[in-house]
This record gives structure tokens, C-alpha cells and sequence, in this order.
């Protein structure tokens, strides 16, 4: 296992990257990312500003001879998903990430590698350092709690910066320009139930699902990943004639990532077990037959367990499975606009039991804020109906596309100039915090752009190490003849 990705090209940018690697940021506890960027900036003389929130805004000056020219605002989040294989040991919040060179990859040691947004990190972090790019004004931003909420774009004050160009780093897709992408809403819902004691005569099982490749909810969503979630309640669905009682229930733990594990604990009648461990054999066997190609790796499992003191009560526990298995989930509408884009789509994120009550948590997205309003609309009644408490949260608009906009035309004549080819100009089906960063500064000219990354928000994620070099060519040839 070669680790040693600080020296690999552009070291410029790896280094960086590496030192981020380092650092513990997963999202909501990113207050040592915040002071590392700060420190950072600092000791390069820059001027340094941190926010109420954490968010980090370094100014360094134009060359000699571009003073004049537009400021660019390099815009990337400092957070980053914590997810990892369920027999990897590693705390996000006091743990570094191990990553490694895999070929023509660099990717992590059964977690998430933070390649999204650490690239961007990096990159601007270099951009910074250099005493030798040309370029205008630069102001960088370092946003956090991207992942979770946004937080760090929702409370960024009008009139920090000065800027009328901002680049966005945080696209995954060397050879692309983004210049849209969809906005987002949380559902949170509850279901409160009664403990009952457990029943005579019954014996406790714990299923688990695991080995589903998970992913990113917004730009892996359209790929047909099964979705724990909905798998295990599928199951309890089948076997709720063996009067299995619910004990426990965990699938999922990021909002925006496609869950890949989920665990129940449930009783059953002693004479019945047989025909549970029939059920789930079958029920693996179907399952892998409709998901062979999207999830090879499936597994379903059970073993007995210590029988718990107390069950959910049964009206409840019927109630909960039913909402889940008729709640929408994965694509719900493809773009009438742009082929092969995802419209409007939902992930059913997270559910968990404790203290009497049942947390259900999914991610609505779409660029069409009508379409986004009426699936909230569609998951509300079908929670509200099984009894549950239905709540919106963390809203956040889309990015609508600019045609006539000056940094995309001159991106695209860059990057002709360096490969021979016009990227791909498109828009995203994430939430890039373009959005409401553009809610904020109206004025503002967008774009995105990154190198590729695959499978971020999983313990698969990785970055190719050859787009890295050209991304960083591309971006610094765009600074210097920004000219406009």
C-alpha cells in the first residue's frame, strides 16, 4: 500500500491534499479545518477572515499587471461525509484518513478519502502559496458544513467579499463545466411508540443487510443502487406473518448518502425461527436476482441474539413498515432539459429507533422547485396518513444555468486552447452551494468544475490522479487570462 501521495504531480496541490487528509473534518465538527485554513493563510502574509460559523475568506493580491482585472472568488467546503465499511475501525472526529495510491487512483483505507471537497482545498491552498501564477485579485472561501445543511453558505453575510467571479471547485468530472445544479429539503419523520414486554416463548434475532455500494444520493442516485432502507423493510414486510415484533431498527447515518447497511432486531415465535431463516435465504436470492449487475456484493444475514426486555407495540411497528415501504425513494423524474439528468429525486437517508421514537430522515432534491415542493407534499401524506409527525427543514434553491455567462464562454475557450476539445457544459443533480451563495451576491458570474472523483460519499471514493493535473493546468491557465 503506497501512502506516500504527497509527492505525486502536481505536488503543489497533492501536498495540500495530503495535509487535509490529516486533519478530522467530518461535517458539524470541522472547527480544526477551520483553524488549520486560518493558520494557513496567516502565515502567508494573506489577509484572513473567519466568520461567525467557521467559514475561512483569504485575500491575496493580484500580480503586477492584473490589478484591474475582475476578482475571482475559489470557492470550496472544508467538510467532508464520514462513512466506512463496517468492520473498519476509525473515528472520524480524531482520526486521520489513510489514503493510498490504487493504480491510477488515490483512494482510503475502508473509509471516505474527503477528496470531495479536499481537492478544491488543496487546490486553492496552492493557488495561494504561489509565487509565481499569473492572476487577478483572489479571494478565497472556505465554506463549512457543506454535507449537512449547508450551514456555512446559508450564513455567509452579504458584503464580505469583493469579488464578481466565483469557481466553484467541488464538481467531479475532469473536462466538465457546471454551470446548474438542483436544490434541496430535508423530511424528518417521527413515529412515537409504546415499549410492550416481550411475548412468551420467543426468541431474538438480528438481521443484517450489508455490502451495498451506497454513494452519493444526488450524483449516484439514477445508477439503481439498492437502498438499505428500503431493502430491510421490504424484508419485514414479507416476514410480518411469523408475528415477528420490532426491538430495534438502524439503517443509514448521512442524510446525502445512499444507505448502505441496515440492522433490525426483532423478535419471534421459538417455533417459528425455522421458517424466518427460509424467508430470509429466499429473500437474498430474489434481491440479488433484481440487483446482479448494481450490487454483486449484497448480504443478508441473521443471527440470535440476547432477547430484549421490551418490543415496539404492534400497531405502531405496522404502521412504520408500511410508510417506509410506500415512501418514494431514488429517481422520481428525469430533466425535460437536459438529457440524462436527474429532475427531482429523494433518498430515504436514515432510520433509527430510541427513547420511544422512530427517526426517519430523507434528502429531496430537484432543480424545479415546483417539483421539489409536490414530492414533499406526496412524503408528507403518506407519513401524516401512517401517523407519523412530518417536518421540513434546510431548504435550499437550485442554481439556474446562465447562457450569456463571461466565465463559462472564457472557461471554454481555455480549455479548447489547452486539450483540443470544448468541455461538456452541464448541469448537476447535487447541491453545490452555488445556489445560495447566488442568493447571496446576485451579482456574481458561476461556474464548477473539479477533477474526477467516482463513488464520493462511500468508502469507495477515490479521485484519478491523472485529472488532477490536468484540472490544476486548466484552472491556472483560466486565472491568468482572466482579463475581463
Amino acid at each position: 500500500m503506497n501512502k506516500n501521495i504527497a509527492t505525486l504531480e502536481p505536488v503543489e496541490v497533492w501536498k495540500h491534499f495530503y495535509e487535509i487528509t490529516q486533519i478530522p473534518r467530518p461535517s458539524k465538527n470541522e472547527a480544526k479545518a477551520s483553524e488549520f485554513m486560518a493558520s494557513f493563510g496567516q502565515k502567508l502574509g494573506l489577509e484572513t477572515i473567519v466568520d461567525k460559523v467557521g467559514n475561512v475568506i483569504i485575500r491575496k493580491p493580484a500580480v503586477p499587471g492584473m490589478e484591474n482585472t475582475s476578482g475571482v472568488i475559489l470557492q470550496s467546503h472544508l467538510d467532508m461525509v464520514p462513512q466506512k465499511n463496517n468492520d473498519k475501525v476509525h473515528n472520524f472526529e480524531t482520526d486521520p484518513i489513510t489514503a493510498f495510491i490504487d493504480g491510477e487512483w488515490v483512494t482510503a483505507d475502508g473509509t471516505t478519502l474527503g477528496a470531495d471537497n479536499g481537492m478544491g482545498v488543496a487546490a486553492t491552498m496552492a493557488v495561494l502559496e504561489s509565487k509565481t501564477l499569473k492572476h487577478g485579485p483572489i479571494e478565497a472561501l472556505f465554506t463549512i458544513d457543506e454535507e449537512t445543511g449547508m450551514t456555512g453558505a446559508q450564513e455567509l453575510k452579504p458584503g464580505l467579499l469583493k469579488g464578481k467571479i466565483l469557481i466553484n471547485l467541488d464538481s467531479e468530472d475532469e473536462g466538465e463545466l457546471y454551470v446548474g445544479c438542483a436544490g434541496g429539503l430535508d423530511g424528518n419523520f417521527t413515529f412515537n411508540y409504546k415499549e410492550e414486554k416481550t411475548p412468551e416463548n420467543s426468541v431474538a434475532c438480528k438481521i443484517s443487510l450489508t455490502g451495498l455500494k451506497g454513494g452519493h444520493s444526488g450524483m449516484d442516485i439514477a445508477l439503481g443502487r439498492g437502498n438499505a432502507n428500503k431493502l430491510i423493510i421490504r424484508l419485514l414486510k414479507e416476514v410480518e406473518p411469523l408475528n415477528i415484533r420490532l426491538a430495534s431498527i438502524a439503517g443509514g447515518n448521512v442524510r446525502n448518502a445512499i444507505p448502505r447497511e441496515a440492522f433490525v432486531t426483532i423478535t419471534i415465535p421459538e417455533t417459528k425461527i425455522n421458517r424466518l431463516a427460509e424467508y430470509i435465504e429466499e429473500f437474498e436470492k430474489t434481491i440479488k436476482s433484481e440487483l446482479q449487475r448494481t450490487e454483486p456484493d449484497l448480504n443478508i444475514s441473521m443471527e440470535k441474539t440476547e432477547l430484549p426486555v421490551a418490543v415496539m407495540d404492534s400497531d405502531t411497528q405496522s404502521r412504520l413498515i408500511d410508510a417506509i415501504y410506500a415512501c418514494p425513494n431514488g429517481v422520481i423524474r428525469m430533466s425535460d432539459t437536459m438529457h440524462g439528468l436527474v429532475e427531482t429525486s429523494t433518498n430515504l437517508a436514515i432510520v433509527k429507533n430510541e427513547n420511544g421514537k422512530v427517526l426517519i430522515s430523507c434528502l429531496l432534491r430537484s432543480s424545479v422547485d415546483s417539483a421539489k415542493e409536490d414530492l414533499a407534499q406526496m412524503m408528507q401524506a403518506v407519513f401524516t396518513l401512517a401517523g407519523a409527525e412530518c417536518k421540513f427543514t434546510g431548504g435550499y434553491p437550485g442554481w439556474k444555468p446562465n447562457p450569456d455567462s463571461a466565465i463559462l464562454t472564457k472557461m471554454k475557450e481555455v480549455y479548447q486552447k489547452l486539450y483540443g476539445k470544448i468541455p461538456e457544459v452541464k448541469a448537476i443533480h447535487a447541491g453545490l452551494e452555488c445556489g445560495l451563495l447566488g442568493g447571496t451576491y446576485p451579482e456574481w458570474d458561476m461556474i464548477s468544475c473539479g477533477p474526477t472523483i467516482r463513488y464520493p460519499h462511500s468508502p469507495d471514493e477515490k479521485v484519478k490522479i491523472e485529472t488532477v493535473g490536468k484540472w490544476w493546468k486548466f484552472l491556472t491557465e483560466a486565472l491568468a487570462l482572466l482579463d475581463f
